[in-house]
């Protein structure tokens, strides 16, 4: 399937969608945001096991596209013309990749800004290049948050971090956002998509059902108290333990050998 701003490609069950509007440096468009949806729901359909997501050229994502806003504005006689339609496909997106129950992995070169940060925050896992940054610029313009900043940045790093980054649109170096939890691990910009594709494969050669069981309770943490999700926990396992992938986890500690766990 071919997209206008996305380039997508499916290995071996890893599927990889690059947001490819370099000379904008990805910055998220109306059209972005449906290519991505499409995108990930092709990745679902393809029945991928895990999914990069990352950029073309100079950047992961430098944020909305601040001309399409303004032109957007000036021809419709209102602002809410750009936070209508290309903010709901952008939330969508968002909504998509947490709620599918396989792993996304962001694989941040360059600069990665604004909402271009918060769909990094939004995957599971993220790798950044050691010449990465990451900013909440939206203050700087004036604008509030969107993309889940408010909700994945606290949860991520602590009320009192994001409420600097959120209020200042401090940039923070890569290697910084390791040190307060931000992000998982640096690597060397020549070495990102390799790091990724080596992770993702990993990911995708694991017990997947059990992998999208974790994602659903981590996404109810913080809602739930201890009651429910020691609920959910002991539901998750119980599905689990009905699956093939635990019976074959099982007999393979027994024979001692490595699993072939199928997703199922």
């Amino acid at each position: 399937m071919n997209f206008e701003t996305v380039l997508y490609s499916l290995d071996n069950g890893v599927a990889t969608i690059q947001m490819n509007r370099p000379d904008a440096l990805n910055a998220l468009s109306l059209q972005l945001g449906k290519d991505l949806a499409a995108a990930v729901r092709q990745a679902i359909a393809d029945d991928a096991r895990a999914v990069i997501l990352t950029g073309s050229g100079r950047a992961f994502c430098s944020g909305g596209d601040l001309r399409e806003m303004k032109a957007m504005d000036e021809a419709e006689g209102n602002i809410e013309a750009f936070l209508d339609a290309p903010l709901k496909a952008l939330h969508e997106v968002i909504r998509l990749i947490r709620e599918t129950p396989i792993p996304f992995i962001a694989a941040v070169n360059g600069v990665c800004a604004g909402a271009g940060t918060n769909f990094a925050l939004a995957c599971d896992l993220v790798l950044a290049t050691d010449d990465a940054s990451f900013n909440e610029a939206f203050v700087r313009i004036g604008l509030s948050p969107d993309c889940g900043g408010t909700f994945f940045l606290p949860r991520a790093i602590g009320e009192k971090l994001a409420a600097e980054m959120l209020m200042t649109g401090v940039t923070v170096s890569a290697q910084r956002a390791v040190e307060i939890g931000m992000i998982n691990r640096v690597v060397p910009a020549t070495d990102l998509i390799n790091k990724a594709q080596k992770l993702a494969a990993s990911l995708a050669a694991g017990p997947t059902g059990s992998i999208g069981r974790i994602k659903r309770m981590l996404n109810a943490t913080f809602s739930n108290d201890l009651t429910s999700q020691l609920g959910l926990e002991a539901d998750c396992q119980i599905e689990s333990g009905r699956s093939a992938d635990f019976q074959e986890g099982v007999s393979a500690f027994f024979e001692k050998r490595s699993p072939r766990f199928t997703g199922e």
